[in-house]
């Protein structure tokens, strides 16, 4: 699950990657792991909400 704190993180670098001096190579890497993070948090989140879709006719 991914934190608060991580998801400020994301933020914050997806802000600076916009100014003019950019992302050191760590920050983009850094950017890679937690944005990876996110998504595979998001998937599994959304995976289990589906699994507990019940139809009902």
């Amino acid at each position: 699950m991914v934190t608060e704190e991580q998801v400020n993180r994301i933020n914050e670098l997806a802000r600076k990657s916009k100014t003019p001096e950019g992302l050191t190579e760590e920050e983009k890497e850094e950017q890679k792991v937690l944005r990876r993070l996110f998504i595979d948090s998001f998937k599994e989140n959304l995976r289990a909400e589906l699994n507990n879709i019940e139809i009902v006719d």
